[in-house]
């Protein structure tokens, strides 16, 4: 459907009173397991011909839906090894399912804290992290989960639950607390924090540092930036990072193309970026 106007199909002509050409939009007729249409769209054709298809799955069910059918993928692991793990699994299973890789863009997303000096940085991040409160965390983490983490002792390990809801982010919470011994009450206070969000902090020279490493050590084709408070964290952000990531030749210095698809290097052909994506 998204395909049964042409480019060109509007004429938008007040003097002849012609909105589109008739003979530039198709009926799909599609009659199929789950629904059936004669179409065609009912609005006009995207100026990016399709919508860019956005999703986040980490469990091995959403990894595999989105190999098969997302352009970019939003991810949240707090670790390294997690988030090279799972690009390199994201774009095997991708060339699984006869993709291009490089069409199946992995945003991993991150909070920044910024200072003029490090120590400053420090601070904005201790101030943010003390405000956590490990009930609403696992408040968060039960209705993200559809799972009931009240019933547990919030100072014992956690234990090997099944969840119904996202499995993907209980599965890297409980991955991480296994590693470093965490308590319910420490993945709860973590989760209010920033839902297993990674921190960036430092200067922006040292933030830029850290995304520099992430990006040229296989672990993502851009990223989402999560405000620790907005607009604060993203103007932060814009004003001394971009710029520092520009001077790298790591992040355009104008754009070239008006959608997000063009901004993300995609198109029906082809996918894939040589310099890092932000999105906010």
């Amino acid at each position: 459907m998204w395909s049964s106007w042409d480019p060109d199909a509007l004429v938008v002509d007040k003097n002849t009173g012609v909105f589109a050409d008739p003979d530039k939009i198709r009926r799909v007729e599609h009659d199929g397991k789950f629904f059936r249409t004669r179409g065609p769209l009912n609005v006009p054709r995207s100026p990016q011909g399709h919508p860019v298809l956005i999703q986040a799955g980490s469990s091995n069910t959403g990894r595999d839906f989105a190999a098969r059918w997302a352009e970019a993928i939003f991810e949240i692991d707090p670790t390294p090894e997690g988030r090279r793990a799972y690009y390199d699994d994201i774009k095997s299973r991708a060339s699984n399912f006869g993709r291009n890789p490089d069409q199946v863009l992995i945003f991993p997303a991150f909070i920044p804290f910024i200072g003029e000096t490090e120590s400053i940085a420090r601070e904005k991040q201790a101030f943010h992290n003390e405000l956590a409160d490990p009930i609403s965390g696992l408040i968060t983490l039960s209705v993200h989960t559809d799972h009931d983490f009240s019933r547990y002792d919030l100072d014992a390990p956690v234990e090997d639950v099944q969840v119904t809801g996202t499995q993907g982010l209980f599965d890297t919470a409980r991955r991480v607390a296994n590693r470093d011994n965490l308590t319910l009450r420490d993945i709860g206070k973590w989760y209010a924090q920033g839902v297993l969000l990674p921190q960036f902090v430092g200067t922006a020279t040292q933030v830029a540092d850290q995304i520099e490493a992430s990006f040229t050590a296989g672990e993502a084709d851009g990223f989402m930036v999560s405000a620790a408070q907005s607009p604060g964290t993203f103007n932060d952000f814009v004003d001394y990072v971009v710029p520092e990531l520009q001077r790298r030749g790591l992040f355009r210095n104008e754009y070239t193309g008006d959608t997000l698809r063009e901004h993300l290097g995609l198109d029906t052909a082809s996918a894939g970026a040589g310099r890092v994506e932000a999105v906010a």
